[in-house]
């Protein structure tokens, strides 16, 4: 088992360079099996998550190639089946993808039901409702979501949340459907922006992604594409509030600054300087920063991937800052693990109180999610003295050479396995 090992207190200062948005990058790979022409993804992340999907497509028949880590060339033309049954597609959220763009290019899915972090409840209601308002038959059986529908006919669906991943997923279905699909109250995050694009450039008629109402016309085939992923605006988030957090001076650059904006909007507001150009943004921090209130929300609010870390900020910050949780019920996990790093964080339902400590200090801590590790990772580079972060498996579901990435800007950081005590022993006497 890899770990993480840490030794705060030092400033990032430099230039870092975001990769594509992991979650865009899923729902364009699954929709890529909907044409039979070669289809070539640029721009995608070096992270766990997009091998395991690109390997499960692999699987079904469809042929992949991989050029070099970020970008693929996928022929669905030679699939072979509609039961997506390799192992490790489990462990990921993105799974349920699979089930809209073969509902639409076959008329027939069954694939693993949803994996990923544990951070709550996160229901597929939306995603069935969606299906059978189509025409499609739903069950799940055996751990499995099957659909299956002789015709798919266009309809208006109206989403009771916002849910992303329903939004995408009926995206896909419909489509391929016959006539026209109105969905109403449709999530407007930048990566179902994406996939509606890509699908567009396939030959889909799809109008209105971004706002929450989305109309697509169901076309009878796709062809191929080439296209290129947009940046992760988490991965970019992720190291604002690094920056921030540690009283650095980076620029991030490649990105898209207006999906920055709630994220760029507190840090201002709690005393960080923020410069933002054509596609990068730099984020400076001069002195302690001060409290806040964060509430989560669909984008364009502030997003619930960034929780965690905006929290570890601000357990540093002066003055008493409040975090209320909409999204997810088990966001707040990660407290325990700040806790034993000296954070003072009182969580009582979905509403954190965090009273800001001078400092926190170096501990052994567990990744128990994605998002938890990037906040723990975070609070060893503002700590005093050496962080042990493990279960960084997680962290690489989402994370593209973060420890690199993360060095380049001056962070005294190492990935190093578990049992390898020695390196441990070498990395603390190299920093000391």
């Amino acid at each position: 088992m890899e770990q993480y090992i840490i030794k705060g207190g030092k400033p990032l200062v430099g230039e870092v360079t975001i990769g594509g948005a992991k979650n865009a990058a899923l729902g364009v790979l699954a929709a890529a099996v909907m044409t039979d022409e070669p289809v070539r993804i640029h721009n995608l992340p070096d992270i766990s998550d997009i091998d395991i999907l690109l390997n499960a497509i692999e699987a079904l028949g469809a042929v992949v190639e991989r050029p070099n880590v970020h970008e693929a060339r996928i022929i669905g033309g030679s699939i072979t089946t509609c039961i997506a049954s390799y192992p490790d597609l489990r462990k990921i959220r993105a799974s349920y993808y699979l089930c809209g763009a073969f509902l639409g290019k076959y008329k027939r899915a069954e694939v693993p039901l949803p994996g990923g972090c544990n951070i709550g409840s996160r229901p597929i209601d939306q995603h069935i409702k969606a299906f059978e308002a189509l025409g499609a038959k739903v069950v799940k059986q055996n751990g499995m979501l099957i659909a299956e529908a002789e015709r798919l006919i266009g309809t208006h669906i109206y989403f009771d949340c916002s849910s992303v991943g329903a939004t995408i997923n009926t995206m896909l279905a419909a489509s391929m459907a016959e006539g026209q699909t109105v969905l109403e109250n449709a999530a407007k995050e930048p990566h179902v922006v994406e996939v509606a694009n890509f699908l567009n450039s396939m030959g889909a008629n799809i109008k209105g992604a971004g706002t929450d109402i989305i109309r697509i016309s169901g076309v009878q085939s796709f062809h191929g594409s080439t296209y290129s992923i947009i940046p992760d605006q988490i991965e970019a988030g992720t190291f604002m509030l690094a920056a921030a957090a540690t009283k650095g001076d980076v620029l991030i650059k490649n990105v898209i600054p207006k999906h920055l904006e709630a994220i760029t909007a507190k840090l201002v507001e709690i005393g960080a300087e923020v410069e933002e150009f054509d596609d990068a943004v730099r984020v400076v921090a001069k002195k302690r920063l001060v409290n806040t209130k964060i509430k989560t929300l669909p984008y364009p609010g502030f997003p619930t991937d960034m929780q965690q870390v905006m929290a570890t900020l601000l357990s540093v910050a002066e003055g008493t800052s409040y975090v209320t949780e909409t999204i997810f019920e088990n966001r707040f996990m990660y407290v325990d693990e700040l806790t034993r790093m000296g954070a003072n964080i009182c969580v009582e339902g979905n509403l954190a109180v965090i009273e800001g400590v001078e400092k926190l200090t170096g501990a052994t801590v567990e990744a128990l999610d994605l998002r938890c590790g990037a906040a723990l990772v975070v609070a060893g580079l503002m700590a005093d003295g050496c962080t042990v972060v493990e279960h960084i498996e997680y962290v690489d579901r989402g994370y593209e050479n973060f420890a690199q990435k993360l060095c380049g800007l001056g962070a005294s950081m190492e990935k190093i396995n578990s049992e390898d005590e020695k390196a441990l022993r070498r990395f603390k006497l190299r920093v000391s």
